[in-house]
């Protein structure tokens, strides 16, 4: 890659982060080709896993830390997917739940992270 390829690339990204954002966006594209009524039955119980991710981490978070959430463990929020009708879509939910709630995150920027720009 050029130098002027790397730049328009944006701020490099761990590994842990891209790949996460990648098992959200296919979380979100699984249950978007679910049918109805199924369909609104998954959405419901992803909005119940943002409300709790909402709660974890409050309203002020960056990416990384959303990240760090995911790989330490989602074994709750499969429980709370799995008691809101997601059945054997738990999974799937989850990961369109951190889709949803990253797009909240203070360094966020329409797909991945925002380069961080210091005060001088």
């Amino acid at each position: 890659m050029t130098t002027a390829t790397t730049a328009s690339l944006g701020p490099p990204v761990s590994y842990a982060v891209e790949n996460a954002l990648y098992q959200w966006r296919e979380g979100e594209r699984r249950i978007a080709l679910v049918p109805e009524p199924a369909k609104a039955d998954l959405d419901h119980a992803a909005d119940v896993v943002v409300e709790a991710l909402r709660r974890r981490l409050g309203s002020s978070f960056m990416v990384d830390e959303l990240a760090d959430l995911y790989g330490r463990d989602t074994d709750w929020a499969l429980d709370i997917a799995g008691r809101n009708a997601a059945g054997t879509d738990s999974a799937s939910v989850v990961d369109a739940a951190f889709a949803r709630y990253v797009r909240e995150a203070k360094d966020y920027a329409g797909g991945r992270p925002r380069e961080k720009h210091e005060r001088p």
